[in-house]
């Protein structure tokens, strides 16, 4: 996945690089983020990837006169490697709970006198006050008043105008007024009586609202400002359509401007007790309220309100899974013809894709994938967040193991399921990588641990069976997600870069992937990927107890694993959920599709 036009990246640089002299800036940070921190970014806020052409979701970019480098995880090195390449600009590799080793690098540069800048519009609050504190120690101004991008990205994307629209019963399962009057009771016991909202997925979530102002997950710009009797809305002019906003009115919400938000923050009364985020804010948000209103800061409420599903939301996510692993059964089907056929045409990693899409589209309450489709031949499979293009991508042919990351949004739920097949003659190696990173998936499935457990602290279980082995992988094993919202939704992370705060605690309803890996730069890359429910698992004198119920519905490739490798129970623990697979799915596929179910979901002996 080489830049194939490295001049654009090099002509951008030197256009930055003279504004950047024109406002006396010594140094420029680029964050991979827009006003509301989404992790997909409309088009408008994609400049990180437009300077560089380096195209991963994560990265911090930082330039000076003579300096150009991107600060990112381990999931993307080899990405960037091969992105940045002949463009000047480096690669400085994060280290895990490193985020933002950057910060440091500024001060340690950067000569007392100097200039840093960056816009704060889309400057994390929370980063913001560690970025101050560090530069201010070393007597280096920070100004975030003004976005250099405006002046050299010419043709730069205006903000999305996509419509919004409602989240209905059944699968709403909870009404707007409902929710609305759960969060004033939240902000009540907190103390304030407003509360400002920014994150998307939060707003969509409270409002039962979706819409399509960012790729692949159903939201739309915004922020909300909730006060005791009414909430006001704001979103550009035309989005919201006019009998959607009668009657939003009528269950006291009103639709205001987007860029009214600001005004309507300055306006706020001088006793006003406001609830903020820090950590969904940006620093130019937060310089909207005025210094007379009394800022609380905590959680938002509705971040851990729509982490915990309720059963209703549960039965509609459980159909949902239904529909999606028939449609992959019917989409392995149509791969595994293709590749047996001698006289096919060459297939791609970009017709993986389509086909997958396609299938998926084929079943009721698809609206869109939930992400980009990651499909990885060989060595591409190691690139943990590769995507092939028309203009770069892999032929699959002769032997090796092919990675699929790819999921699905539909009304009722979210998916996102990852599996491994072989291609051809696969190996030793190969089957050993596998099956280690099965038993990952097998260990932290099958755990058993307190209510309220730190979700980073379950990281290990499934790391356990390759640290055994001396091996490893470079992302985080588990993330939440979101109820017809985000593919990743907080505010559990089974990650061992994550901090094991309060806030992180599980607790039932919550939905989480499991996904362990394993990497080898050069050959291969191998993960396996169920979504899990957080569920009861009974009291004992130490408390209450969680489990886990397995929501992803799709045969993991048996041809690929080493049983010798495994244990009893774990074999056990396979067969059972090849068994429930091939009982919930049989009903919705047939022919060549049910036969394909059928054999990849057989017992090992």
């Amino acid at each position: 996945m080489p830049n194939s036009d490295t001049s654009h990246v090099v002509e951008r640089l030197a256009l930055l690089r003279a504004a950047m002299h024109q406002q006396q800036i010594d140094a420029l940070i680029v964050p991979s983020a827009d006003p509301h921190l989404s992790e997909y970014l409309p088009p408008r806020w994609q400049g990180r990837e437009w300077l560089s052409g380096f195209t991963g979701s994560v990265g911090t970019f930082i330039i000076t006169p003579e300096f150009a480098g991107i600060w990112t995880d381990a999931r993307y090195w080899t990405q960037a490697e091969q992105q940045l390449a002949n463009t000047g600009i480096q690669l400085m590799k994060l280290t895990s709970g490193a985020s933002v080793q950057y910060v440091d690098w500024l001060a340690a540069h950067l000569k007392s006198g100097q200039t840093a800048a960056v816009d704060g519009a889309v400057l994390g609050l929370s980063i913001a006050r560690l970025l101050e504190q560090a530069l201010q120690a070393k007597d280096v101004a920070l100004r975030t008043d003004i976005d250099v991008l405006d002046q050299v990205w010419a043709d730069r994307p205006a903000l999305p105008m996509a419509p919004i629209y409602e989240h209905l019963p059944p699968y709403a399962s909870k009404s707007r007024i409902g929710k609305l009057a759960d969060l004033r009771i939240a902000m009540k016991q907190l103390g304030a009586q407003r509360h400002l909202i920014s994150t998307l997925d939060d707003i969509a979530y409270l409002f039962n609202l979706r819409g399509a102002d960012v790729n692949y997950n159903p939201i739309f710009l915004s922020h909300a400002l909730i006060a005791p009797t009414r909430a006001t809305l704001f979103v550009a002019d035309g989005k919201i359509p006019p009998a959607l906003r009668a009657t939003l009115a009528e269950e006291g919400v009103d639709v205001a401007p987007y860029e009214s938000a600001a005004a309507a923050l300055a306006a706020l009364p001088a006793d006003s007790t406001l609830l903020i985020d820090p950590r969904r804010l940006t620093y130019g948000t937060r310089q909207w309220v005025p210094a007379k209103v009394k800022v609380i800061e905590a959680i938002n409420p509705t971040t851990f309100a729509k982490s915990k599903k309720s059963e209703a939301d549960a039965e509609h996510v459980r159909a949902t899974m239904e529909q999606d692993g028939a449609a992959l059964c019917e989409f392995f089907t149509w791969l595994d013809q293709t590749l047996a056929d001698p006289q096919r045409a060459p297939l791609t990693e970009v017709a993986i894709d389509h086909h997958i899409t396609a299938a998926r589209a084929r079943r009721p309450g698809f609206v869109s994938p939930s992400f980009s489709t990651i499909a990885g031949f060989r060595s591409n499979g190691a690139i943990m967040h590769y995507r092939a293009t028309d203009a770069q991508h892999s032929v699959i042919e002769g032997d090796g193991l092919l990675l699929i990351d790819s999921g699905g949004q539909y009304v009722g739920g979210t998916t996102d399921i990852t599996r491994v097949v072989g291609v051809g003659a696969i190996t030793a190696d190969h089957k050993r990588d596998f099956t280690l990173v099965l038993k990952g998936v097998i260990a932290l499935s099958r755990a058993r641990f307190p209510r309220g457990t730190r979700s980073p602290m379950l990281d290990a279980i499934a790391r356990a069976p390759l640290w055994a082995e001396g091996l490893d992988f470079g992302h985080g094993t588990g993330h939440g997600v979101g109820y017809f919202l985000n593919v990743h939704e907080g505010p559990q992370s089974i990650s061992q870069s994550a901090m094991p705060e309060p806030h992180t605690a599980m607790e039932p309803g919550m939905i989480t992937s499991i996904e362990p890996g394993l990497y080898r730069p050069g050959q291969w890359g191998i993960r396996i990927e169920n979504l899990v429910l957080n569920r009861p698992a009974g009291q004992t004198e130490f408390g209450e107890f969680l489990d886990f119920e397995t929501l992803t519905l799709c045969p993991i490739d048996t041809r690929c694993i080493d049983a010798a490798l495994l244990r009893d129970d774990e074999k056990r623990w396979l067969n059972d959920y090849h068994a429930t697979v091939r009982k919930r799915l049989r009903p919705l596929v047939s022919g060549a599709a049910l036969a394909w179910l059928e054999t990849r979901t057989e017992a090992l002996p």
